[in-house]
Parts: structure tokens; sequence; C-alpha cells
């Protein structure tokens, strides 16, 4: 080889390289910033009246976020098991028994439409549905936004987890005379569990964050409820409320809630890929 294109193909490399790092570095330097701000003038905020007490009156001193917290962990939670079941089976059908069926073609496009499709769509579409037509905001209906951002997550995530599961488990199985749907449910999906329950685990922080639908669907409530037919009171939207207000406490509590989402958002991430990496060794 011609030593100078040898010399040039390094000089190359090496502008790659440092070009790659300083993009990483940039983009490092700013989740920092992001993160340092946030918990600096979040973390304050945590105390006992923020964990124990309800969202303040306008102008009125202490409080807390107590009925979001518990709105959000509600609304989220049924949204899970909503979610969950039928996305794991919708996943489970895509890849074992629909290779060839144009249904499932149909139901991929779909899922990758929900996928890409800005939240506040959904929150309208819900509206529609379950908001006007009772002619009143609630929690079920707020539960039933957050399901359908979660559900295309784990459609996905379990879809692709089990195509990576070789053939030869499945001809092992079959072999054995374990019919298709056995095979699908106590080995496959056996094989690629942790994968699906990163899927479940990422859906959940995603829907934790979620402003535009609950907007549309759950609004607020300045009081502590437990009713999931009536409006309720939830993270998100609190956040976005009191950010707007001219009050500091008010302000101090939607840095606390950001703070907290955050701190959520970031355990579940690490603990999903640090619990449940390589779920599949070919």
């Amino acid at each position: 080889m011609d030593p100078s294109i040898y010399r040039r193909r390094i000089i190359i490399n090496k502008v790659g390289m440092i070009l790659s790092g300083l993009a990483m570095a940039i983009g490092l330097l700013g989740l920092t910033w992001i993160l340092w701000t946030l918990f600096y003038n979040g973390l304050a905020a945590f105390d006992y009246d923020f964990f124990f007490k309800s969202t303040p009156a306008p102008g009125s001193a202490g409080g807390g976020l107590a009925n979001a917290i518990v709105g959000s962990l509600m609304m989220v939670g049924v949204s899970t098991l909503i979610a969950t079941p039928v996305g794991i089976l919708a996943g489970i059908y895509l890849s074992e028994y629909g290779a060839t069926s144009r249904f499932a073609a149909a139901t991929r496009f779909v899922v990758d439409i929900m996928l890409s499709a800005p939240s506040i769509v959904i929150g309208l579409f819900v509206y529609a549905v379950a908001v006007a037509t009772v002619g009143h905001f609630s929690g079920w209906a707020g539960s039933i936004a957050l399901g359908l951002i979660a559900v295309p997550v784990v459609v996905r995530t379990t879809e692709n987890m089990l195509n990576l599961v070789p053939g030869s488990l499945r001809e092992a199985a079959f072999a054995l005379g374990a019919p298709r749907w056995r095979v699908s449910t106590a080995v496959t999906l056996r094989a690629v569990k942790g994968g699906v329950v990163t899927g479940v685990l990422l859906s959940v922080a995603r829907m934790i964050g979620e402003t535009a639908p609950l907007l549309f669907t759950a609004l607020n409530n300045q009081f502590f409820s437990a009713d999931m037919s009536q409006p309720m009171a939830n993270l998100p939207v609190v956040i976005y409320n009191f950010a707007l207000s001219p009050y500091e406490d008010w302000q101090q509590l939607a840095w606390g809630g950001a703070a907290l989402i955050a701190l959520v958002v970031l355990s579940i991430n690490i603990a999903a890929r640090v619990l449940f990496r390589d779920p599949v060794r070919s």
C-alpha cells in the first residue's frame, strides 16, 4: 500500500474520532447542565409537606404534591395493567403467527404510526371518545390515553425480542410435541422475559412524563381524590400549571415535581439496562 494513502487514512480516522468525541462531550455537557439545574432547584423542595400534603391554594403558604403523586401513580398503574397484557399478546402474535399475514402487516403499520404520533393527538382522540361523551374529565380517561401511548412500545419491544430467539429453540420444542401456543408462551417468551420486562419499564417511564394527553382527559384536581371517575391531579399537569404561575412557592413545587419525575425515569432506565441486559445469548 502507498504510504501516503495509509497516512491519509490514519489522519481521517483521528479527525473522525476527535469530532465524535467532541460531539459526545457537547451532548454530555448539555445533559449535565440540564440535570444539575433541575436537581439543584428541585431537590430543595423535597420535605415532609412535599410528599404528604396536597397542592396549596393560590397565594397560600405550605402545601405539597401528595394528591398529584398519588394521582399519577394510580393512572400509570392502571395504564400499565392495560398496556402490558395487550402489548405482550400482540407482540407474540406478530412474531410467532404473523410472518405472512396481511392483518399482521396492517397491525405493524398501525403500531408504527402510534409510536410516532404526537401524544396530544392521542389525548384529543381520548377526549372525543371518553370525555366529551360522558361530559366530564376523569382519571379513567387519563389512564386510557396513557395506555394507548404505552401499548405500541410494549408491542414493538416484545416482537423484536421474540425475533431474536433462535429458530432451533422453537424447532426443539415442536419436536417434543408442544403446540404452537405452548411454545410461544412457555419457551420463546420465557427466553426473552428480561427484554419484555425492559419494554414494559420503558413504557412506564414514557407515561410518567406525558402532559398533553392528561390535559385533555384527567385535567387536574386541587384536592386529594382517589375517585378515578372524577378529574384527578397528576404530576405533569401540576408542574405545567405551577411553572407558569406568578407564585414562588408554586414554582418551587414545580421544580420539585420535575426533579421527582426525572429521578423516577432515570431509575427505571438504569434498572432496565442493568437488570435485564443481554436477554438472549445466541
